[in-house]
């Protein structure tokens, strides 16, 4: 186990390097210059403009300034929002947590959904498969921002029963009613795939060997669909969930700014079109760090589950 968790470690570590490289040279190499919104309309004067390329090391090479922004890192420092005028990592901290609520709650409707109608399709054929597969293939065809204004319109400005705007006051509750709309939003196209994944790995479980062996010694139908169907189906799909629950994190940008939700998404965007480096650094940083964690976090349940990944570390 320790070799095995070690080794996602060192391939999660060398994701973050990497990345991070590679976010930090388009931002070296992208056109334009941010020294525009870093005067923020003061008068552009030789030294003015000297003075924050010294302070931003907009003139530094390239790994010189990627060497001084990990130090700074590992020092506890995100840098300075020159568009915000503020400490990067205030601004993250103040809207982190509305997109963590944001993401855990459209992955539990992801979960409950597709899970949902991937095993009932999956055990049964006719009329519920059918709709199952109906069902998803609209779903699937929605995007975000699409589903996002559909749902303020019918929902929050035709039936009332949800806020259109804003991400609370702060309290679970209130959270919660104002998260719920764009959490189905960003939950439309993935938990139709999750379902449709559900749906043909129970299938395939079901035609196995051992299914098939198990029901002819006569074992009772309900403890082969829990114990040699659904447990083994639902692997593949943990892997795709942790995939899926990364890609929440990006897909929020696009749905904060329909609703209006301050959280990280949407900071991404306005940080990315005023060129922003401190912020977009940070943001993508994190980002980086959820997906390896995550993953590292799927690759443990798997070898939980799953003995033949047990045997091969052994």
């Amino acid at each position: 186990m320790k070799r095995y968790l070690w080794r996602r470690i060192g391939l999660g570590a060398l994701t973050i390097v990497a990345t991070t490289l590679l976010v930090h040279l388009a931002l070296y190499l992208a056109p334009g210059d941010p020294i525009g919104y870093l005067l923020n309309g003061q008068p552009a004067t030789p030294e003015r403009v000297a003075a924050l390329r010294a302070q931003f090391h907009l003139d530094d090479p390239f790994f010189t300034r990627y060497v001084s922004w990990v130090s700074d890192i590992l020092q506890g420092d995100l840098g300075f929002s020159a568009s915000f005028n503020t400490d990067v990592s205030t601004l993250i901290s103040s809207r982190l947590p509305t997109t963590i609520y944001l993401v855990l709650i459209s992955f539990v409707f992801i979960s409950v959904f597709g899970l949902t109608m991937g095993i009932l399709a999956g055990l049964n054929k006719g009329g519920i498969d059918s709709f199952s597969m109906a069902t998803t293939t609209i779903l699937s065809s929605i995007p975000a921002f699409v589903g996002s204004f559909i749902l303020i319109n019918v929902f929050a400005l035709q039936l009332g029963w949800f806020p259109a705007i804003g991400g609370g006051d702060g309290s679970l509750s209130s959270a919660i009613s104002h998260m719920t709309l764009p959490a189905i939003a960003l939950a439309f196209s993935a938990g139709a795939f999750v379902a449709r994944t559900t749906r043909a790995s129970i299938r395939v479980e079901s035609a196995s060997e051992h299914v098939v062996t198990a029901t002819v010694r006569g074992i009772p139908r309900n403890k082969v669909v829990s114990r040699h169907i659904v447990r083994n189906a639902l692997l593949p799909v943990i892997s795709l969930g942790g995939l899926l629950f990364v890609g929440l994190i990006v897909s929020t940008a696009f749905v904060e700014q329909a609703f209006a939700i301050n959280g990280i998404g949407g900071l991404l965007v306005v940080a990315a079109r005023q060129q922003d480096f401190a912020l977009v650094q940070a943001i993508t940083l994190i980002m980086v760090i959820s997906f390896v964690v995550v993953n590292l976090a799927v690759d443990i349940l798997y070898w939980i589950l799953d003995p033949r990944i047990r045997s091969e570390v052994a």
